[in-house]
């Protein structure tokens, strides 16, 4: 015993020592090459920054003419936080501020409102100019904007040729982006809408710019009088980059109001079957989708997915601007079928011309980019804010004969207060963002701000979650949102991580939705939830059968976040893989039921609550598909 005790006093003192010699050792010297700093280096996106896309102000005439008076200085002041008086009075400002803006005023007859107010000596020396100016002027806008739109029916330019004219209201608009842009704090992206309305069917791109105002400003936007043909804007695009030396992109909108026209399987002028040519182009050039704004919500629908049940949201399906709609047009018209057929078209043309990134956002004509339900500033100026009838009863769509007599209006209080564009870049600059969009690395939400995630790769597991170098692990081996994967044996792993809108509901769950094509040609697609809240199973089929709930007070406009959870992440595996079928993923985020904005507006104004609109809502966010291509 005493020898035993000997020993481990013996090993004590022994390791004892050795601690004090390393101690007392002197440190070593450091590698030249080595470099406390861990972040100069890194340039992986590692931000969020919130924007609007499409906004319009007085400058386009379907919205000065019928009532807004506010130009583009206010709506960029009014999208970096400050408040502005709106069109009709009332004093407006946002929750919280916009990252960035396009004022995507239309190219059709662009600033024609302002010329009018202005009584521009241009606009006075041309015979159809002072009619619409004299008419306007006596309190008959009503009579003028007839005839602005006879001549867009017509697609023959009343103001044509009047040299300079709309040049000049172009510079102005490149002139308040350059004032406004900000880099690192607020970024003015430099648009245009081209305004396709064949018919009356919604064929609408809004151009964005990469480039500053002396670029811009050498070209003037192409209009629907020049073309209604995509292939144009493509070409015009084309020749912009390729004699300014600047880069554009196109995001078209609205197939739900496109009457089967958006998403099509011929060409708009020739009608012929789309070849590798134009695949390629359309990809090239329309890298994005915007699925959700004010107009309705696109990602699918209830006939098109019905073990979906969440598809009916937010859905205008009765018809474009100028017919009621078939029930064979809805495949042609939203972006989940799309995708799903782009799948096709890679099999057989070996380019996918519906690779498209998801985004939102608003298209409000108010010059007020709102979104929030509770700050809604409507479509339009005449709908604003108030306890007039025509906030809720305004048509929107529906004002043309259908021509088989069948009505397809739309009222404003069937309107969306949607949606935002989610851009993950490192820095707040036009470059950088848009650097993100050409790449996709973007999502749509409906109007909150939730932070979502993804990553996918060969190689993740489980454990690479709670990783404090997530982000830099999922760039290293894997792709995000927007990416593409390549053959592989194995079935891809997915890190999906997604935090509420920090003054928002909590999440009800994220699910991840899959579309493929089979080994006969077929498109399939299955929603799986990955990530659930308030402790609910997920079942062996991959869906949960339990409901979040819903907390909300109708008649007080008010929620709880008492159910629900605030941050929700899931590694996901496909149990289904076919190392040999195309196949896109893309996630969405559900956010807990919230009051819609006509709950909001009943319990402000004491008015009647619309019967055909939910009192609540689940708010979500759609992030950019990522691609497997065998």
């Amino acid at each position: 015993m005493k020898r035993l005790n000997r020993l481990l006093v013996a090993i004590a003192m022994a390791s004892a020592a050795a601690v004090c010699n390393a101690q007392d050792a002197p440190p070593q010297a450091p590698s030249p090459d080595t470099k406390y700093a861990p972040y100069p280096e890194l340039d992986f996106p590692n931000r969020v920054f919130f924007g609007d896309t499409h906004l319009h102000t007085s400058y386009s005439t379907d919205a000065g003419m019928f009532g807004n008076t506010l130009g583009p200085d206010a709506a960029y002041r009014f999208a970096k936080g400050e408040t502005v008086t709106s069109s009709t009075g009332v004093p407006a400002r946002m929750h919280r501020p916009l990252d960035f803006l396009v004022v995507a005023d239309h190219a059709e007859n662009l600033g024609l409102a302002p010329l009018i107010e202005e009584s521009d000596k241009r606009l006075l020396a041309s015979e159809w100019g002072k009619q619409v100016h004299d008419l306007t002027k006596a309190g008959k806008p009503d009579e003028a904007y007839a005839m602005w739109g006879s001549a867009i029916a017509e697609r023959k330019d009343p103001l044509t040729d009047i040299e300079g004219l709309v040049a000049s209201m172009w510079q102005r608009i490149t002139k308040a982006a350059e004032e406004h842009n900000n880099p690192g704090l607020f970024t003015a992206l430099i648009g245009f809408e081209w305004t396709s309305s064949p018919d009356g069917s919604n064929l609408h791109r809004v151009v964005v710019f990469r480039d500053d105002k002396p670029r811009a400003d050498k070209i003037i936007p192409l209009s629907a009088y020049d073309s209604e043909d995509p292939e144009d804007l493509w070409r015009w695009m084309a020749d912009y980059e390729k004699k300014v030396g600047g880069r554009v992109l196109a995001i078209p909108h609205n197939g739900n109001l496109s009457n089967g026209l958006m998403f099509d399987s011929v060409t708009f002028t020739d009608r012929k079957p789309f070849d590798r040519n134009y695949a390629e182009r359309r990809a090239r050039w329309e890298p994005l989708y915007e699925v959700t704004q004010i107009k309705g919500d696109g990602e699918t629908h209830p006939l098109l997915s019905p073990n979906d049940e969440f598809a009916d949201f937010e859905t205008w399906d009765r018809g474009s601007f100028g017919a009621a709609k078939e029930k064979d047009m809805l495949p042609r018209e939203y972006a989940r079928e799309a995708l799903k057929q782009g799948l096709a078209y890679q099999e057989k043309l070996g380019v996918n011309p519906y690779k498209f990134g998801m985004i939102g956002s608003t298209d409000s004509h108010t010059s007020l980019a709102t979104t929030g339900e509770d700050n809604f500033f409507g479509k339009a100026t005449a709908v604003e804010p108030s306890n007039d009838p025509i906030r809720f009863e305004e048509k929107i769509t529906g004002y043309l004969p259908d021509p088989k007599g069948r009505d397809y209006a739309i009222l404003h209080y069937q309107a969306s207060a949607s949606g935002l564009a989610a851009v993950w870049a490192r820095e707040n600059t036009r470059e950088a963002l848009w650097d993100a969009m050409a790449r996709r690395e973007v999502y749509a939400t409906t109007g909150t701000r939730p932070l979502v995630r993804v990553f996918a790769g060969f190689g993740f597991t489980k454990d690479d979650l709670s990783r404090s170098d997530f982000a830099q692990h999922g760039y290293d081996n894997g792709v995000p949102m927007g990416g593409e994967l390549k053959r592989s044996d194995k079935a891809p792993a997915f890190l999906v991580r997604a935090l509420r809108d920090p003054d928002g509901a909590n999440l009800d769950r994220i699910q991840m939705v899959k579309g493929w094509l089979d080994s006969e040609g077929k498109t399939h697609e299955r929603i799986y939830d990955i990530a659930v809240s308030d402790g609910r199973k997920i079942g062996a089929d991959g869906r949960t059968k339990k409901a979040v709930g819903n907390t909300v007070d109708p008649n007080a406009a008010t929620y709880t976040n008492a159910i629900g959870d605030p941050f929700l992440q899931a590694y996901w595996k496909d149990p289904e893989f076919d190392a040999s079928q195309n196949a896109f993923y893309y996630v969405r985020v559900l956010e807990i039921p919230t009051p819609r904005w006509t709950t909001y507006d009943a319990k402000y104004f004491g008015l009647k609550r619309p019967k055909d609109v939910p009192t609540s809502i689940q708010e979500r966010a759609y992030t950019s598909p990522i691609w497997y291509n065998p």
